[in-house]
């Protein structure tokens, strides 16, 4: 069952030009310890920076709570597995967030796929709930 659907898409040069401006407190700010390792790992960093900041703003709309509601930034944060599959990891406020979606009995599934096409990045993420496994 469906619980939640976000979209984001944001321009590339918006990212590149808030790193320009506020450099290392922007990046802090926004991503993750592991997302800023991923990122910086990267030949294409600022793309990497957008595609990660349009999925947590699909994840914040997914949830339904937007940036607010004690979820911030950092409690969203984009993972790749070993496959390089984007995994979302949430903590804090959005785990919280998530948790309160649930019916009893039933275990979230979080979605996320993300691609950028120049100027563009863009993230999708679907919410969804299973039975648990008793």
């Amino acid at each position: 069952m469906i619980l939640g659907i976000g979209n984001d898409m944001v321009n590339i040069r918006r990212i590149e030009a808030m790193i320009s401006r506020y450099g290392d407190r922007f990046i802090k700010r926004i991503f993750t310890e592991i997302e800023r390792a991923q990122s910086n790992n990267r030949s294409l960093r600022v793309e990497s920076y957008a595609k990660r900041f349009a999925a947590k703003e699909a994840c914040a709309k997914a949830l339904g709570t937007g940036l607010s509601e004690g979820v911030f930034w950092r409690d969203m944060g984009v993972i790749n597995l070993p496959s390089k599959q984007p995994i979302l990891n949430l903590t804090g406020g959005a785990e919280f967030a998530l948790a309160k979606m649930l019916p009893k009995g039933y275990t979230s599934q979080v979605n996320l796929t993300i691609s950028d096409d120049f100027p563009w990045a863009q993230a999708i993420v679907i919410i969804s709930c299973v039975p648990s496994v008793c």
